[in-house]
């Protein structure tokens, strides 16, 4: 796995934790925080998580589509 895959890939899996944590708080399921109970963020949360779940399929089709195994590939025997 190349450097910037790893990155992003990282920045990724962040922007969906975020996002999670942001509908938990604007949902009122997570306290302690100004942005407990503001419907704005229980509609922020999601759209920045989806854009994290859009980042890694776009990284992952982009190695696919060059022909690279990812580390899925060669642990798993896909895409020979």
């Amino acid at each position: 796995m190349t450097l910037g895959r790893a990155l992003g890939l990282s920045v990724a899996g962040l922007m969906v934790l975020v996002g999670a944590l942001w509908t938990g708080q604007g949902l009122g399921w997570i306290g302690g925080s100004s942005m407990t109970g503001e419907s704005t963020w229980a509609i922020v949360g999601p759209v920045v998580a989806g854009l994290g779940v859009a980042l890694a399929i776009s990284i992952i089709g982009r190695a696919r589509q060059r022909g690279e195994q990812t580390d899925l590939d060669r642990r798993y025997g896909g895409r020979r």
